[in-house]
């Protein structure tokens, strides 16, 4: 039976208290004698704290950062049709150039979460669903290794490392930052040293999810039929027999949820219409002129950053006692090659190079000091440090400010807050030029700018393109380049399309806006250190 204060200082109490034992030097009970009541479950260790207080700290910094002009903004216009017309399209709605043209747009679920969010709370909507995703990533690999090895380190290493080889890919917010939560919560499943059999529900319903938020399901699901053939493997060499392969529990479990998965799938607006899409995208001829669609080499810092991760991964293998499971053979080869193939595969390949870097870098540790013999303590003073950094680290980010606060009722003050979240590259005085004079018929524009002028620049704009490559006709595209270079033929194409207006970067885009200039056609109407308007001086 348990001591409570209430007993020690009733009279009823009548049993002999050793006062050295249950009060302190004053008289009082000794407080850190009571039992713990907290139940068993909530009960957290020194070492979990700690590391949450990291993956805390780590989302109120990512929810500083400013919002890139790039992607985002298209699909958040994505999101505005769909919540306005409350269906999804079914051709692009957008593009003059491209109308007509069937349009599965996998992501509609996170277009449409997004424009809600940002809406209802801002910019800091947005920074908190980028936070939110990629924190959510790195703590299911985080919590994978320190469940496996009971090392705190080997978690924080392999959240840097997480870090290092994905950050070229996660600067962008897109909603192939939400299919990467998605594909850190099923391989925290998959990988789980035990088998248990709410993960047959609880994997299918990622995917199910994942599958209305972003097309790259299908990594998640090649990533199943891996971690399932892997482990067939290695109780087939673990056993020498291959009639004890699906006797095995986690290897029936994997197998099933891989099909279930592949079944859940389904469940989205477009049926079966999804996974011929998927392949579509990836070999449509457009991307191929895009820099994040090339194959990884070692003049790309992503390429270098891999470099670094698979010299070290190779390091930890040479002196780690763990042995290498066919598992990790399949999917870090299988990734790898995907990723070579297209560096964008980084972002896939990385994570799962950083889980089995910190698994091996944890058994080089234990091999050269010795297992741990120290009981790891938890208890509910441990909880509720790490609900309260938890709380802090949310409630000082602009989205909990916005939450607990409301948005700022001075305009001005609410005009600085939207232009910091800003990244310093978004083309913002030149999109309020265009508002003030919105321009009449097809607006020709850089690409990277496309999204942005879509989502903030004049109602209706007619835009010649935008981050949608795979939607726009081949020969729209390669018109593009030549328009865009000032190559020969430009002026053609320029009145061949009727365009009245170009509007353009001065980074990249000079020898065009030198030939423009000189062009007696064109009238520069807007300039400043990130681009040029030009308008046409006798409309078509």
């Amino acid at each position: 039976m348990s001591t409570t204060v209430e007993d020690l200082q009733s009279p009823e109490n009548s049993e002999p208290v050793v006062a050295s034992q249950y009060v302190n030097e004053d008289g009082q009970p000794n407080v850190a004698l009571l039992q713990d009541r907290t139940p068993q479950w909530m009960r957290a260790s020194a070492a979990v704290a700690g590391l949450t207080s990291l993956l805390g700290l780590i989302f109120l910094v990512l929810s500083y950062l400013p919002l890139w002009y790039t992607d985002l903004w298209g699909h958040l216009s994505y999101g505005q049709w769909i919540a306005m017309t409350k269906a999804v399209p079914a051709t692009e709605p957008f593009l003059p150039l491209a109308k007509g043209v069937p349009f599965i747009d996998t992501a509609w679920l996170s277009q449409l979460v997004g424009y809600l969010m940002i809406e209802q709370f801002g910019t800091s909507g947005i920074q908190f669903l980028y936070a939110a995703s990629l924190t959510l990533a790195v703590a299911c690999f985080a919590f994978a290794v320190f469940r496996r090895t009971g090392n705190v380190w080997a978690a924080v290493l392999t959240i840097a490392a997480f870090y290092w080889g994905t950050y070229q890919q996660i600067i962008v917010v897109r909603p192939q930052l939400a299919g990467m939560a998605c594909f850190a919560m099923v391989f925290a499943m998959a990988t789980s040293p035990v088998w248990k059999r709410w993960y047959l529900f609880g994997i299918p319903l990622v995917f199910a999810l994942w599958a209305n938020v972003h097309g790259s399901f299908i990594v998640g699901l090649a990533m199943l039929g891996a971690l399932t053939v892997g482990r067939a493997l290695d109780v087939a060499i673990r056993t020498k027999s291959l009639k004890y392969v699906f006797a095995e529990r986690g290897t029936r479990g994997l197998l099933l949820a891989t099909e279930l998965s592949a079944v859940a799938v389904l469940l989205n607006p477009y049926g079966l219409a999804v996974y011929p899409e998927v392949f579509a995208v990836s070999a449509n001829e457009n991307l191929k002129s895009l820099i994040e669609w090339d194959p990884l080499t070692l003049r790309m810092k992503q390429g270098q950053a891999a470099l670094v991760m698979g010299l070290a991964l190779v390091a930890m293998l040479r002196l780690s006692p763990r042995r290498v499971t066919m598992r990790e053979v399949l999917l870090l080869c299988g990734l790898g090659v995907g990723m070579l193939w297209h560096s964008r595969m980084i972002c896939w390949w990385a994570p799962v190079a950083a889980y089995y870097l910190g698994l091996h870098a944890a058994a080089v540790w234990r091999k050269y000091r010795g297992p741990r013999t120290k009981a790891r303590r938890s208890g509910g003073l441990w909880t509720v440090v790490t609900l309260g950094m938890i709380w802090i680290c949310f409630a000082y980010t602009p989205f909990g400010m916005t939450v607990l606060h409301g948005q700022p009722k001075d305009p001005e003050q609410a005009a600085a807050r939207h232009l910091k979240s800003l990244s310093p590259q978004t083309p913002i005085e030149l999109t309020g030029y265009l508002n003030e004079n919105p321009p009449q018929g097809l607006v020709f524009n850089t690409y990277e700018w496309g999204d942005y002028l879509l989502w903030a620049g004049p109602e209706n704009i007619q835009l010649f393109l935008n981050s949608h490559a795979h939607l726009i006709p081949s020969e729209v595209w390669q018109d593009y380049f030549v328009i865009a270079h000032g190559a020969g033929g430009w002026q053609e194409k320029l009145d061949r399309y009727g365009i009245n207006a170009v509007v353009v970067d001065q980074a990249s885009r000079k020898a065009l806006i030198e030939a423009l200039e000189r062009d007696a056609k064109w009238e520069k109407r807007f300039a400043d250190q990130k681009g040029a308007v030009f308008f046409r001086k006798t409309p078509i």
